[in-house]
């Protein structure tokens, strides 16, 4: 027996139900040394979440250095890592994504003038299917930053929506997700919405407001619940060193240079604003440098203030917008298709200074991209990159790998598109677009997504619908006025309160992306943006897109593989791989052709030119060839013997006609009625007992 068994005084377990099934709060336990931990189960899905504050900030920092990761533990689904390490590397897109969705609701409610490290780990340890391990993360955040004494004004909750058959669903289970038309993550206080990202099939307005509604009355219920956990273990936020600019000073370098900063941002030119504002910085520095010592370090910071101050009023008061727009006008636009040769689909969509230029790649499904994750889904047959290079907003700097903002906005893209591609059976091919941006001035993502609808029309992709994507921003003031406006560009995504991007078709939504600055939304303001997003995206549909292109070309390029479905007998497959590859091997040597072959038998033909894939599926047809009692078939005669003559009546395919069957008169000779090499008409008999095929040329006349 033990005697110094390890006991934990402070350890404490919560229950809640949450969607029918048990969510467990374990805290004072595991990983003490963190400002705030928890152990977080959703069903069986189990989540450890740390949050954790550097004691001071790092010299020289002007914003909160906070770090959110959702790591993915292989062994929460029983699977060891691939490669040659066998071990976790770098986060999967899935993991990146995630940890996107929970730094966006989190990251508002932290104070504005808190400059130490913050980090905040969510480790995901099993995965039950049924239970979102995303949401469970997401709580456990909350959980975690609450009972800690890092500044933070929380909590919030966070649930996932379904909507089946018309019915909306609370976190569905897996098997509801497969049947789901709507994939809606909701975050939000016990007050407002702070987040909101969905994908869906073509979902009305209406029904998403529904659905967020619902989604922010379990949330209500939910922060409660965490709130009766702070109140009993929750400890003393500790007091930091605020960053705030000395406010004197602001006021006084403010006033200074206020009309000179309002005439260089009054232009829709983002490069004649910053040639303007360099003078100005520099007059800055030298007027102030000997009463301010820090002044060059602050500028940065400075300068976004005073430009946030002008730009607000500008918006909230005066109705005006830096480029001269109305609040719900959209920039001009344009749109361009077949813009690069050679490759199967372009397009080159332009909004005010923004451009994106998407080009579309088709393949085989063989070269569909397989994943390794914690989801049940192996295989991807769509794929959309995002590329965002210096010169896009005239800064010189090396090119780098896809951070999390790229890889965040292809798949916000590449979701947006989804729900109008056809199916694999309608378009047998793997799919890959990628969204050079090559111009920025707000709303890259949404224009790649406009970007992508002409690529893929462009490519000869038959989509269901154009969809088109456009952002709404906010700006609101403390006495609870606010305003939106249409079209975000830099400055007003820079210096507003939020950027709500939506993109859809005529029909419906097809996905959401929300990011805030405030601590939430009310009902009012979320009405408001997914009308207003509407209107904007049937504009750019009607006036811009579909007269780029009316509708998807009727072929394919000349440059893309020609692919042939077939479906034969899953008993077949053997057959046509034939042993150790042979048969099939020989097919693509003799045709050129690429053949990809299911287990249900369904084979995918893909060629560089039709007769090429036309030959491989004439052969492939003659391999699988079953023929049928009383059928007349065209062969030829192969070999002679005494009793009668075989003839190739298919590819490999040979039958005997007796010598009583060759001629409707008595023959004595099989040579007075065939030769080697004749092309004859015979009538398939059946096959006997010891499994010969037999012919009848007499009975086939």
């Amino acid at each position: 027996m033990v005697e110094n068994f390890k006991t934990f005084e402070n350890h404490k377990v919560y229950n809640y139900t949450l969607a029918g099934r048990p969510l467990v709060i374990e805290t004072g336990k595991i990983a003490g040394l963190a400002n705030g931990s928890a152990l977080i189960r959703y069903g069986e899905t189990t989540i450890l979440a740390c949050a954790t504050a550097s004691a001071a900030p790092r010299e020289g920092i002007d914003f909160l250095p906070l770090s959110v990761d959702y790591d993915e533990k292989l062994y929460a689904v029983g699977k060891i890592p691939g490669g040659f390490l066998k071990r976790e590397g770098k986060p999967s897109e899935k993991a990146v994504l995630t940890s996107r969705v929970i730094d966006r609701p989190v990251r508002p409610l932290f104070p504005k003038d808190l400059r130490n490290d913050v980090s905040l780990l969510l480790t995901v340890m099993s995965v039950d299917p049924d239970c979102s391990p995303e949401i469970t993360a997401m709580i456990g955040a909350s959980v975690a930053l609450s009972i800690s004494d890092i500044p933070w004004n929380g909590p919030i909750g966070g649930v996932f929506m379904g909507m089946v058959d018309g019915e909306f669903i609370v976190n569905p289970t897996f098997e509801q997700r497969q049947k789901s038309i709507l994939e809606l993550t909701v975050a939000g206080s016990a007050e407002k919405v702070v987040m909101i990202e969905a994908g869906a099939k073509e979902v009305s307005d209406d029904d998403m407001f529904k659905a967020i509604m619902i989604a922010h009355e379990e949330i209500k219920k939910l922060v409660a619940f965490i709130n009766e956990i702070v109140a009993e273990i929750g400890k003393p936020k500790f007091a930091y060193a605020s960053g705030e600019l000395d406010h004197d000073m602001f006021d006084e370098i403010f006033a200074y240079c206020e009309t000179r900063v309002m005439e260089a941002l009054d232009t829709d030119d983002k490069t004649v604003r910053d040639a303007k504002m360099q003078p100005i910085m520099d007059d800055i520095v030298a007027t102030f440098e000997e009463k301010y010592e820090d002044i060059k370090v602050i500028l940065p910071e400075l300068i976004y203030k005073i430009q946030k101050k002008i730009v607000r009023r500008w918006l909230l008061v005066d109705k005006k917008r830096v480029d001269g727009r109305r609040m719900d006008e959209i920039r001009p636009l344009g749109a361009e298709v077949g813009v690069i040769p050679r490759v199967h689909g372009s397009g080159l969509f332009t909004r005010g200074q923004t451009q994106v230029l998407t080009i579309a790649t088709l393949g085989t499904l063989s070269d569909a991209q397989r994943l390794e994750g914690l989801d049940e889904e192996d295989t991807k047959r769509y794929m959309h990159h995002y590329n965002m290079p210096g010169y896009s907003t005239g800064e010189a700097k090396a090119l780098r790998s896809p951070g999390r903002r790229e890889i965040g906005h292809g798949a916000l893209a590449e979701r947006s598109l989804l729900p109008v591609l056809p199916s694999e059976e309608e378009f047998p091919y793997a799919i890959r677009l990628v969204s050079e941006v090559v111009s920025s001035n707000g709303s890259t993502s949404q224009g790649s997504v406009c970007g992508s609808t002409l690529a893929l029309m462009d490519a000869g992709v038959p989509i269901k619908a154009p969809v088109a994507g456009i952002s709404c921003g906010l700006i609101t003031a403390e006495d609870g006025s606010w305003d939106t406006m249409i079209d975000i560009q830099g400055l007003e995504d820079f210096y507003g309160d939020m950027d709500f991007k939506v993109a859809g078709t005529h029909k419906g939504i097809t996905s959401i992306q929300m990011d805030l600055k405030i601590d939430g939304l009310t009902p009012e303001i979320i009405k408001r943006a997914l009308e207003t997003t509407h209107q904007g995206r049937d504009e750019i549909i009607d006036k811009i897109l579909l007269r780029a292109i009316a509708e998807p070309r009727a072929e394919v390029s000349a440059y893309a593989p020609k692919m042939i479905t077939m479906h034969i007998n899953p008993d077949k497959i053997r057959e046509v791989i034939g042993s150790g590859g042979k048969v099939i091997q020989k097919i693509v040597a003799d045709t050129g052709a690429k053949i990809d072959i299911n287990d249900d038998g369904t084979v995918f033909i893909a060629a560089v030119n039709r007769d090429s894939a036309n030959m491989a599926k004439a052969i492939i047809d003659a391999i699988v060839f079953e023929p049928v009692v009383g059928e007349t078939y065209e062969g030829t005669v192969t070999r002679i013997i005494p009793i009668g003559a075989f003839v190739e009546y298919a590819p490999g395919k040979e039958g005997m006609v007796h010598i009583s069957k060759l001629q409707k008169v008595r023959t004595e000779k099989v040579e007075d009625a065939v030769s080697v090499g004749d092309v004859v008409r015979v009538k398939f008999l059946g096959t006997d007992e010891k499994g010969r095929q037999n012919l009848s040329m007499k009975d086939a006349d």
